[in-house]
């Protein structure tokens, strides 16, 4: 009778603990369906990258004087710069210039020390193929213009989720003059100094 009576205690002791696991779990769920959504239904909709993305590079053919500055700058070495000596102008003449996005990491170096300013950097961040070597891109390739997510009329173009405003769960609802919800960087450092003079 005690071996009995000490199964059923045991088991409803059990039965208890089951009971917080799960209520601790659902406690968990029921948090997460008061936060903002982080899945965008891709393709159909697509995130607008931020003023500082760092997507494909876009390269300007008549603006390059074949310097090889980006070489230099690049950590690994990446530009393929073709040029010639042109004895008559005295000047280097730019035959081909090609990226492997296989391999770029997209650090902006490029870019940045670029002196005639022929790359930039897009909002073209869809760079996905079935061959790793349609992934080097010559500078026909390159000189093209990427579409703007905004532009696209099949696609619904999401700002951030992270930067809506408060009680606002939907994407979808945000105008485009709504304001950022976040601090942007010069608000954070403005701040920071006024706490470290006051």
């Amino acid at each position: 009778m005690l071996k009995f009576l000490k199964q059923v205690v045991d088991y409803g002791k059990e039965t208890l603990e089951a009971t917080r696991y799960i209520g601790q779990g659902l406690a968990v769920t029921f948090d997460h369906m008061q936060r903002r959504p982080v899945t965008v239904q891709y393709p159909y909709e697509k995130l607008i990258p931020s003023e500082r993305f760092r997507g494909r590079i876009h390269f300007e053919f008549d603006k390059c004087i074949a310097c090889e500055v980006c070489v230099r700058v690049c950590p690994i070495n990446l530009p393929v710069v073709d040029w010639e000596f042109n004895k008559a102008s005295k000047k280097k003449k730019l035959n081909h210039y090609s990226i492997d996005f296989g391999v770029c990491i997209f650090c902006g170096n490029c870019v940045e020390y670029c002196p005639t300013n022929c790359l930039s950097m897009t909002e073209d961040y869809e760079l996905s193929t079935y061959d790793r070597h349609e992934l080097n891109y010559d500078s026909v390739a390159l000189g093209r213009l990427p579409y703007k997510v905004t532009n696209d009329p099949m696609v619904t173009p999401l700002r951030e989720l992270v930067y809506l405003p408060e009680g606002v769960m939907d994407p979808h609802d945000v105008p485009a003059d709504a304001p950022r919800a976040g601090a942007f960087p010069e608000d954070l450092i403005e701040k920071e100094k006024e706490n470290v003079k006051g």
